[in-house]
Order: C-alpha cells, then structure tokens, then sequence
C-alpha cells in the first residue's frame, strides 16, 4: 500500500477536481478510474483485450480486475482467465462514508454527511458468495482497499425526501486507509480472532468483530468451503466451527 502515490493519482484525476457544485459529467466512473491508475504500473497495460475481454489491467505476467459493482458479472472473465493467469479482483470498500446529494433541478450539492455505516471486508463476502467455485483456483488472489469515500447521490427517490430508492451518481475516494488481500488460506485465517474459544457459532464471530449474525455466517460458509475452517458438534441447533489446521494438527498427536 502506498499512500503517497494514492493521493497524487486521486488529485491528478479530473473527477476528484470537479465543482462540488454541479452535477458535472461523469457517472459512477471516477473510483473505478482512480483505483485502475493506482494499481496499473502504467497506463499502457489498461484495457488490454485478452483471449476476446478486455481486461482492466494486464501487466504480461497478471491481470487485474477493478470491479465496483457485484463481482457475479466477473464470472465469464475468470472462467477464461483463471486457467491461464494470475487474476487479482480489487473490489474496494468505503469504510469510511461522506453522503452529498445532488438536486437534480437545480445541480446544486448538500453539504457532505458522514454516514454512520462502516464498510467492512466481512460484509463483502456477500459478494464473493457470486464467485464461489472459484475462490479455490491458485491463481485467484482478491485485494480489498479500505477507503475513504465521497458518494454522491441524486434526489430522485420514492420516499417524500427523494432519499429512499435515490440513484447512485459518482463515488470518489478521498484517502486510502487500508488494504486487505487474500492469497491464501493463512489470509483468510485472519478473519477469526485469535481469542475467540473454540468451536464458535457464527453469533459469536459476529459478536467477536462486531458484525451481524448473518454477515458472518455467510464468512464461516465461504471458510468452510475453503477448508480454513470445519464443522464440528452443534452448539444447539447451531452449527459450530473450529479452524480447520488446528483439528488436524490435534489429530496428528493421537
């Protein structure tokens, strides 16, 4: 992770220096933009056709894949790609979230809001569930930037604020505070808390990394295909787990 490098790139880009009071003239491009500059090594290995796609960036060596919306539309593209390269998907999340809102009438902008939803890489798994026959493949690596976002959104909803059901217009990051990757079983192990006792439900992860009962529930679905952890006895009618490695080496001592 580079900071430095990250902010140079966000304040070269156009949309990042745009009024913040008009609506202006990209739509929903400028993260994808950004994040496609900040990890091509250069811009000659963007939008490079591959075996008939087009890939966000090829470096020769490895392809990467910036995708912003639902990673099931990624599916066709690492059904080709996989066999044959390394594939990294970077699918970043707004940890930190500045609402501004777009008068459709008028162009004008409210004042930012920080929003009291946190982004967070357990939730994401939501997502990777799209993928899930592919999350074993060696040659799939994920990259996970936390950042800090402005998303703007137009007042053209159902609700009497125009809020609910309102329309995504354009995110842009405005500071990148983390980076979480996934290479390999030992990255994914990272999401169980080192404390947390053995065997445990998906309530009590929740509990451990302050997420919902369902959000990690979906992370202990996608571990267990992966082997990272195992099912063992029930706790009630829930089912329990256990890192997968830690069983094994108990057996090994029998």
């Amino acid at each position: 992770m580079d900071v430095n490098r990250f902010e140079n790139i966000k304040n070269a880009f156009p949309g990042a220096q745009r009024e913040r009071y008009g609506i202006g003239t990209l739509k929903e491009k400028t993260l994808h933009a950004i994040l496609k500059d900040y990890y091509a090594p250069n811009k000659e290995m963007q939008e490079v056709k591959v075996d008939g796609f087009v890939a966000d960036i090829c470096t020769g060596k490895e392809i990467i894949e910036i995708q912003t919306a639902g990673l099931d539309k990624m599916r066709s593209k690492l059904e080709h790609f996989l066999p044959d390269y390394p594939v990294t998907i970077v699918y970043p999340i707004p940890k930190i979230k500045y609402l501004i809102w777009i008068n459709e009438e008028t162009g004008e902008c409210s004042r930012p809001r920080k929003s009291t939803l946190k982004g967070s890489v357990y939730r994401a798994f939501y997502e990777l569930y799209k993928i899930k026959p592919y999350l074993s493949h060696k040659n799939l690596h994920l990259c996970f930037p936390l950042l800090e976002v402005e998303e703007y959104r137009l007042l053209n909803g159902w609700s009497r604020d125009k809020k609910r059901g309102s329309c995504r217009y354009d995110r842009i990051p405005s500071a990148l505070l983390d980076e979480i990757r996934f290479d390999g079983a030992a990255d994914y192990r990272k999401l169980i808390p080192t404390d947390l006792p053995e065997p445990f439900t998906a309530k009590e992860l929740g509990e451990a990394v302050k997420e919902k009962k369902e959000a990690a529930g979906r992370v202990l679905h996608i571990l267990n295909y992966l082997n990272v952890v195992e099912r063992c006895e029930n706790k009630g009618r829930y089912y329990s787990y256990r890192l997968a490695d830690r069983q094994l080496q108990e057996r090994g001592k029998q």
